[in-house]
């Protein structure tokens, strides 16, 4: 697979792409760029190889399934803000909201593939550098609590951040990258709802995470 592997800013992705329901903005994620962007310097990023979409109050595994709390509105308003949560009392999880304002609908996003500012990454993860080999790379942002950590995304930080405005810390762009194959499988790490083919996936990325295929 062709890997674009520049820092360089792209567009970002409008909020109208975020409209549609999970499983369709999730699988058009894939490609993207999520940047955290820094006054300081370069900007970190990585490119979206896997997600997981979660269908709002129809879906016993999405946080929004028990109807709106002050937890999860995020999810419940405009499409296209970050919904972060607090899992395991370990780490952190960030999906972005979809559907149209007023009905719930989230994108968990799960691995990514570095691009930039891997030495802030590895030091946010606390893992020694320079790196060493593909799977020192693989360990920065394969799973979605390392990805957060490794953006230094934080529920106090992060939750309800707009993905689409143009001073956002956190955004995801669109660098025009040609995505190739993509795998659908059932979601992972969850117990309610776990057949659902919702979980989505570049083909032969050695960047996902669990390699349920």
């Amino acid at each position: 697979m062709a890997r674009h592997t520049s820092c360089a800013q792209a567009s970002i992705v409008p909020r109208k792409f975020y409209l549609k329901a999970p499983d369709v903005v999730a699988r058009k994620l894939l490609g993207k760029l999520l940047v955290r962007n820094s006054k300081a310097g370069e900007p970190i990023m990585g490119r979206i190889v896997e997600v997981e979409a979660y269908f709002g109050e129809a879906d016993p595994a999405s946080h929004s399934f028990p109807g709106k709390t002050a937890r999860n509105a995020v999810l419940f308003g405009p499409p296209g803000h970050a919904y972060v949560y607090f899992i395991y009392g370990v780490h952190f999880c960030l999906n972005v909201s979809c559907e149209p304002d007023g009905r719930a609908g989230g994108v968990l996003f799960r691995a990514l593939e570095p691009i930039c500012g891997l030495e802030a990454m590895a030091k946010a993860r606390g893992l020694p550098t320079p790196l060493a080999g593909a799977r020192a790379l693989a360990n920065l942002t394969s799973g979605p609590g390392r990805l957060c950590q490794a953006l230094g995304v934080t529920r106090v930080r992060d939750n309800g951040a707009d993905f689409t405005a143009p001073a956002s810390e956190l955004q995801i762009q669109d660098d025009g990258f040609p995505v190739g194959d993509v795998l659908v499988t059932p979601r992972i790490g969850i117990s309610k709802d776990a057949e659902r083919p919702a979980r989505f996936l570049l083909a032969g990325n050695p960047f996902v995470s669990g390699r349920r295929v």
